[in-house]
């Protein structure tokens, strides 16, 4: 279905206005914005943490056009007003960014700006049909330092802890200083920031989202679905120190502690994507419906349905 335009005695003008003015207006946001992509771009190329980023816009643009048909249903009532409230308030956030050289704000504000213009061509039914891969686009957009620090401390302890409690359940004989595992006097693990399991926990949850745009579930499993990328993306990591430390244990030498290191880290994004799939599918068995009897339509009712059921039982319903 074409999109149609509310209200409009001009009918061809207007439809080709929807195609140019997008056009210009997307021209004219990467003119003004091409240094904080340019910065970007650096950024992801450099920081391995946020290296998966890169991949966002690709895919965004890629569910657009997946979901086209959906996005073209209905009128378009551009929303001049909030549109222009939105433009505001995303340059606002940049002139912050700029005046206080905050680069995470003037990056916000690029995702900020995309959003206001969704509003100002579409209004509030596309920005409404659009919001989760607006929200999606989020993802480009690296942690602020602060939100980073807080962060990866935690998931470093939380590696280290993970990987010692594995090699003591395992009958071996370890101590912890800090972020460093020794293991019987044989061998040590260091925890350090790189492997604080940010890098892990970026690229399952844009493989999570991505995820969910593609299945079809409800809401709630959407959300568990999220909320389980978390835990699941630290644990693989704690796994991953637990078999460097074994490893190391058992083979003497640094380089291939090293390679095996690097290699067991990309294995467990393929560990964690079959986790997560196998979530999937326990959710699909705990929330089963019901089967239809045979010859029963759905809309038929619940009264043929019961009678259906009962002639088969053999029984006469009252």
């Amino acid at each position: 279905m074409s999109i149609r335009v509310a209200d409009a005695p001009h009918a061809v003008w207007q439809e080709r206005s929807l195609l140019i003015l997008p056009v210009i207006l997307l021209a004219t946001l990467i003119w003004s914005y091409w240094p904080t992509l340019l910065e970007l771009a650096e950024f992801w190329q450099t920081n391995e943490d946020y290296s998966v980023c890169q991949l966002v816009p690709l895919v965004g643009v890629y569910l657009v056009w997946r979901q086209r048909h959906r996005l073209s249903q209905g009128v378009l009532r551009p929303s001049w007003r909030w549109g222009l409230v939105g433009l505001a308030f995303a340059q606002a956030v940049r002139f912050a960014g700029v005046y206080y050289a905050y680069g995470s704000a003037e990056r916000y504000s690029l995702v900020f700006t995309l959003w206001a213009l969704v509003l100002l061509l579409g209004g509030w039914s596309l920005f409404r049909r659009m919001f989760w891969i607006l929200c999606f686009l989020l993802l480009m957009i690296p942690l602020p330092q602060r939100v980073h620090d807080a962060i990866a401390l935690p998931l470093q302890g939380w590696a280290t802890f993970i990987g010692a409690s594995g090699l003591e359940l395992l009958g071996f004989f370890v101590w912890r200083e800090g972020n460093v595992v020794h293991v019987e006097d044989v061998t040590t693990v260091m925890v350090a920031e790189a492997c604080s399991g940010l890098r892990m926990l970026t690229a399952f949850v844009f493989t999570t989202a991505v995820l969910c745009f593609v299945v079809k579930r409800p809401r709630w499993q959407y959300v568990a679905l999220m909320l389980s990328s978390i835990p699941v993306a630290i644990i693989s990591n704690g796994l991953r120190v637990l078999g460097t430390g074994v490893f190391m244990y058992y083979v003497d030498g640094e380089v291939a502690g090293q390679r095996f290191h690097d290699i067991v880290g990309l294995l467990m994004m393929p560990f964690a994507i079959v986790v997560l799939l196998l979530e999937l599918r326990f959710l699909s068995a705990v929330v089963q419906r019901p089967e239809k009897p045979p010859g029963v339509d759905a809309s038929d009712g619940p009264a043929l349905a019961g009678r259906a059921a009962a002639a088969k039982m053999g029984k006469c319903p009252v």
